[in-house]
């Protein structure tokens, strides 16, 4: 006999129902008596069924899957929302064998299965409710919620099993249940989380999964300007150290030692002040660790799963990224790829060139296509500089054949809407000096210098189409400095008469007339600047070349330049590692993004617009 308190937490070893066995209801059902058909969906709807109800039910329904046609539509989707994922093992097994059977006897049912099962890939909500008004909701802390999604996925395994088109099906049903990115950061992670899971074992899926993610990720990534994640963490840090002074006025000296001392890193430290920002860094984290997930078995490359999932992203770019104007993070999936093998980066710059040198293709992907190039040139510690010198190769070249098609044609003047693929490469050119001088001239002064001769910046900077009158300033800054350092060309006579040629516009608002000088007519943007997401960049920044500021060292130094007439023993002082660390601009160093967020300025991780004296 069972003691009071054993009955109590018992189940029941037999369970009530009414109405006859299920085939007899239905053929009730059929010969027009709803009496007992009723009665069975009552039954199937009581929020206090039981485990063993449920299997019951399910037995007889996986005996009589025959007579579920169309026209029971309504009794299968009363069954799809039985509360089958939080029960026991028994009523779990039932339930994936219920929907193999009704799936592969009544495809008809296979989108309402489909919704059912996706509509889990989100972890069930709470709702606090105090005085009729909803004060709270929040994700549910179900301990179970890993086991419930492995178990999703379970079943759509199954379903896929059992029906072949699944897939075809399944992909209209993700895109729409995709959470709206106003939804809770757990939501969306776990969505994407389990999207991403589903590549998996549904592999024809993966390149439509990918693309419908990425793009979510680019909505989020352009609706949050970097300049606003930077002010809103600047606003945290503010109020932050304005409530620690508050704090510790309440405490004496000895007090608060103790208290810094024993103080635990807050896991508020590695949250984005910005909302949507917060939301973009989970995904961003779960989008790279995928990548690396695919791209590594045992701890190793593998090589042909890399190639397949670059082949895949490479079409997810050049549908979505490439004609995306200032997007600040999503883009470094590829980069993140590109860093795995050197092959992958170099193919994807070769991609690139393609797009850039193609006169079918618009004038803005082709400008997109060089500002990527001059960005991952300059920005990826991984490319080594044999390669930058065959990149700089290819694209000087270019700009030189363009040069000689233009320069004596009626075009040959300097207009953005005409040539805009030619200021693109030149500033990709200019800018990839700027980072990467430093290499280009490391180990053999004399031949570097040679090397960068051969390039013939004059022609290009002397050429009618006047590059540096259309470049971005802080660039075309950088560049005359350095090229005047080295004797490569002076620039500083052209950028003068630039500077008077510049129209004013003059444009009326509330506040009176407002003057404004178009200093990015190109409308150029770095696609690879500082990535600023804190958990994500943990990721992107040991392969990241930093933009250490110019000093007023460095500036003099590039006022210095190299006089032809350079010694044997300059040269040999040169090799031997003794110049001055900072004698160049970049500085490619650890912690050299610590200077880099100190200063609003170079926050923005392109040169600062600084201005190098014109010389007397």
């Amino acid at each position: 006999m069972l003691g009071a308190d054993e009955f109590i937490s018992s189940p029941p070893r037999k369970t009530v129902r009414f109405g006859g066995t299920l085939t007899e209801i239905l053929l009730k059902y059929e010969k027009g008596d709803t009496t007992d058909f009723e009665l069975l969906k009552h039954q199937l709807s009581d929020p206090d069924i039981k485990d063993a109800q449920i299997i019951n039910w399910l037995h007889e329904f996986r005996a009589s899957v025959a007579y579920l046609t169309k026209e029971l539509e309504q009794l299968v989707k009363i069954l799809l929302k039985l509360p089958w994922l939080r029960r026991s093992r028994e009523v779990v097994e039932e339930y994936l064998g219920f929907l193999g059977n009704l799936v592969s006897a009544q495809t008809v049912h296979l989108r309402p299965c489909l919704q059912m099962i996706v509509s889990q890939f989100v972890p069930p909500r709470i709702t606090i409710r105090e005085d009729d008004v909803d004060i709270s909701d929040s994700d549910d802390d179900d301990e179970n919620v890993s086991e419930n999604f492995n178990t999703c996925h379970r079943a759509l395994q199954t379903v896929a099993g059992y029906v072949p088109s699944t897939p075809q099906f399944l992909m209209p049903i993700l895109v729409e249940f995709f959470p709206f990115i106003n939804k809770s950061e757990r939501t969306l992670e776990c969505y994407v989380h389990n999207l991403l899971r589903v590549t998996v074992y549904l592999p024809t899926l993966r390149l439509q999964i990918l693309e419908l993610i990425i793009e979510k990720l680019l909505k989020l990534d352009v609706s949050t300007p970097q300049q606003d994640i930077e002010d809103a963490e600047e606003a945290a840090n503010n109020s932050a150290s304005e409530e620690k002074s508050t704090e510790e006025g309440l405490f004496d000296m000895e007090e608060d030692e103790d208290r810094k001392g024993n103080k635990a890193v807050s896991p508020s430290i590695e949250r984005m002040a910005h909302p949507l920002a917060e939301r973009l860094d989970i995904l961003m984290t779960i989008l790279f660790s995928y990548i690396k997930d695919v791209c590594h078995v045992d701890g190793k490359l593998d090589i042909s799963n890399t190639k397949d999932l670059y082949r895949d992203l490479v079409s997810v770019f050049d549908k979505l990224i490439l004609p995306t104007h200032a997007s600040c993070h999503v883009q470094y999936f590829m980069f993140y790829i590109c860093s795995f093998k050197l092959g992958l980066a170099e193919a994807f710059l070769d991609h690139l060139w393609k797009k850039l040198q193609d006169p079918n293709n618009p004038s803005v992907i082709r400008q997109a296509a060089g500002s990527y190039i001059g960005s991952f040139l300059a920005r990826a510690k991984f490319i080594p500089i044999v390669t930058v010198k065959a990149c700089l190769d290819l694209l000087v070249n270019w700009l030189h054949k363009y040069i000689d098609n233009q320069d004596t044609g009626a075009n040959a003047y300097c207009d953005v809407a005409l040539h805009g693929p030619f200021y693109s490469t030149c500033q990709a050119v200019f800018y990839t000096l700027i980072f990467r001088h430093k290499q280009l001239l490391d180990g053999n002064l004399r031949k570097g210098l040679s090397y960068l001769q051969s390039l013939n910046f004059e022609r290009i900077v002397m050429c009618q189409l006047n590059p540096l009158k259309i470049c971005i300033p802080s660039v075309v800054n950088l560049f005359a400095a350095i090229t005047r350092k080295y004797q490569l060309v002076f620039c500083y006579t052209i950028i003068e008469r630039n500077n008077r040629q510049f129209i004013p516009v003059v444009r009326s608002g509330t506040g009176g007339d407002l003057v404004q000088t178009c200093t990015n007519p190109l409308d150029s943007f770095f696609p690879f600047d500082p990535y600023i997401l804190k958990r994500s960049k943990k990721t992107i920044d040991p392969m990241y070349q930093f933009w250490e500021e110019l000093s007023a060292e460095d500036l003099e130094n590039l006022k210095k330049p190299i006089k032809k007439g350079t010694s044997e023993d300059e040269d040999d002082d040169f090799l031997k590692g003794e110049t001055p660390q900072n004698d160049g601009v970049v500085e490619i160093t650890p912690n050299s993004y610590e200077s880099n967020t100190r200063s609003p300025v170079s926050s923005i991780g392109s040169p600062a617009d600084c201005y190098v004296p014109f010389p007397l």
